[in-house]
């Protein structure tokens, strides 16, 4: 579609390289080619564009052969404008001034002329081709004769259309039949399948049959060469006995020469140690006596010195207990001479002053008592005692 742009009441269009523009003024034509660009009025110019490039054009229809099957066709069919004039003059290929749209559908024209062109031969040639020739050789037949009636149509040059290709892509049946056709190939391939499996599978039985009589075989040389196995482990056991014997014997006299080595240095070295341990048993008992002699007299000092040290303090101590008792002696004896000239002084008469004395005599020979308890009776008859003794003594 051609490029145009506004600018004060004029427009200017450009083309592309692959449309062929074609612009008249008042009936007359100005402007006349490909990739053009240039200004116009849209109130006086007539404008067209004619593609000139290559177009593909594909199409589906279905055709009848002549045992009236019935099969689909895809072809392709590639075209192009040869003389954009002629075209331009046999189709409306008129643009909008404003827009640079096509006013009318001018490809959809050559396509429905190309169809129908192409749809009218391959029909003919169908018609008269069964099904099976048409699926072997339909696509080929086809071609040529859609090409060929292409090329001799006379409104194709006539529009100026020049059809450069006719490929047809597939040519099928319906389903139902496509399928049906398939069958006998089919079976003829599952048959093969079956006679390939049925010869794999005898031929697989004569392996097996091989493979057991080599087996077969292999077992008896293998029980043939287990039978010379054994001969031979037993004759190889004899003379490995046989060796083993003599290596033990050889090593039983080793063995015994090297006990009695071993005993005679083991009783060797016991001699020497019984006799270094006598002699150092000799040193320490001399030790330890001289040791013991020395221990016994300086214990013996030791006591002699305790002894006469606790002799001393024990006249000391006598000394001065005795000391001690006489001096309490004539302190308790000067107490009591002061105690008794006082109660003769208060007038107690002697009898009293010795009860007293023996109580206070007893009382220091009683143990310990910790708590007295005195009831009424005890303390009122004590008291009425006292209180008649004090009369008794006015």
């Amino acid at each position: 579609m051609a490029d145009i742009t506004r600018r004060l009441g004029w427009r200017h269009l450009r083309g592309a390289p692959t449309a062929h523009i074609r612009h008249h003024r008042s009936g007359a034509l100005v402007h006349d080619g490909t990739g053009l660009s240039f200004w116009f009025r849209p109130l006086t110019a007539a404008l067209s564009e004619v593609p000139v490039d290559d177009r593909e054009l594909a199409m589906t229809f279905h055709a009848r052969t002549s045992d009236f099957q019935d099969v689909s066709v895809q072809a392709t069919v590639t075209y192009r404008i040869a003389d954009p004039a002629v075209a331009a003059a046999r189709l409306d290929f008129s643009i909008d001034p404003d827009t640079g749209a096509w006013r009318g559908t001018p490809l959809d024209q050559l396509g429905t002329l190309l169809t129908e062109t192409a749809q009218q031969h391959a029909l003919d040639v169908l018609a008269r081709t069964p099904l099976a020739a048409a699926l072997v050789d339909g696509v080929a037949a086809v071609r040529e004769r859609v090409a060929a009636g292409l090329g001799a149509e006379p409104r194709l040059p006539a529009t100026g259309i020049e059809v450069v290709a006719v490929r047809v892509m597939a040519l099928r049946p319906e389903p139902e039949v496509e399928r049906a056709l398939r069958t006998p190939a089919r079976e003829q391939i599952q048959q093969e399948a079956d006679r390939a499996t049925y010869e794999r599978r005898a031929v697989a039985v004569e392996r097996e049959r091989a493979i057991a009589e080599n087996e077969l075989a292999s077992k008896i040389e293998l029980a043939r060469r287990e039978e010379q196995l054994v001969e031979q482990r037993g004759t190889n056991a004899r003379r490995e006995a046989e060796e083993q014997a003599a290596a033990d014997a050889v090593r039983a006299e080793a063995e015994a020469a090297r006990s009695v080595k071993l005993a005679e240095a083991e009783a060797a070295r016991s001699v020497k140690l019984a006799e270094a341990e006598a002699a150092r048993s000799v040193k320490l008992a001399e030790a330890e006596a001289t040791r013991s002699v020395g221990l016994a007299e300086a214990e013996a000092a030791r006591t002699l010195k305790l002894a006469e040290a606790e002799a001393a303090r024990s006249r000391q101590l006598a000394r001065a207990e005795a000391e001690a008792a006489r001096e309490v002696g004539e302190a308790r004896a000067q107490a009591q001479a002061a105690w008794l000239r006082v109660h003769t002084e208060a007038g107690v008469d002697g009898t009293t002053t010795l009860r007293a004395l023996t109580a206070t005599r007893l009382a220091e020979n009683l143990p310990r008592i910790d708590s007295v308890t005195v009831s009424p009776d005890v303390l009122t008859g004590l008291l009425a005692k006292l209180g008649g003794d004090a009369e008794g003594a006015r």
